[in-house]
């Protein structure tokens, strides 16, 4: 269990990323820019980075368009009267993220009461190692803010809960994660078609 100094210094950190955060869409710009480039965020530049950035841009324009959220979140959502506010931690090659963004994105445009932002996750390391998934930096994080307390209330990532358990399985019964099974795991995502990571999200609503 966290100490209360950590779990301040924790929520000082969040508060300080904040400052620099982006909206979604001027972080979908951002990533659009670097596909015209031909580069990536983040300090080390590939070739496979930046392809994993185009083929994620286009991910992310398909899913921003043909996201639906279920009557039941929504109803959720506009009923929230509290004040959160969402931070995420993300990398232009991040496949999980660009799947997971655009159903956050969704229902931030649900709630007046949710305020989305966007930091890189190598430019804010410390906030990084402060929020690590089993010791890793894993992305997509999202980090929950209380938007009036500045209490840090939760934080989900870096996939959604099938997902989660889907590799925790794999990675047991075969050491690390091969190539046909990222492919089985993206089949899963186009199937789910973002159900899961609305409602692991809307139980972080409270």
């Amino acid at each position: 269990m966290k100490n209360t100094v950590e779990i301040e210094n924790r929520a000082t950190l969040v508060i300080k990323a904040l400052e620099k955060a982006k909206s979604y869409r001027e972080y979908r710009e951002l990533v659009s820019n670097h596909v015209k480039n031909g580069t990536s965020t983040g300090p080390n530049q590939t070739e496979a980075l930046a392809k994993y950035t185009l083929l994620n841009d286009s991910r992310m324009r398909r899913l921003d368009k043909t996201t639906k959220i279920s009557e039941i979140i929504i109803d959720k959502l506009k009923g929230f009267k509290g004040n959160q506010t969402w931070l995420v931690l993300t990398e232009s090659w991040c496949g999980d993220a660009a799947q997971s963004m655009p159903v956050m994105n969704k229902l931030d445009e649900i709630s007046d009461n949710i305020d989305l932002r966007v930091v890189l996750r190598d430019q804010h390391l410390d906030l990084m190692n402060a929020f690590l998934t089993n010791g890793s930096q894993s992305i997509p994080k999202v980090i929950i803010l209380d938007t009036d307390t500045k209490q840090v209330l939760g934080e989900w990532g870096p996939r959604p809960s099938t997902a989660t358990e889907m590799v925790h399985t794999y990675k047991r019964d075969h050491g690390s994660l091969s190539p046909e099974f990222k492919q089985d795991l993206q089949v899963w995502y186009n199937k789910d078609k973002g159900v899961t990571i609305a409602e692991d999200l809307t139980k972080l609503i409270k």
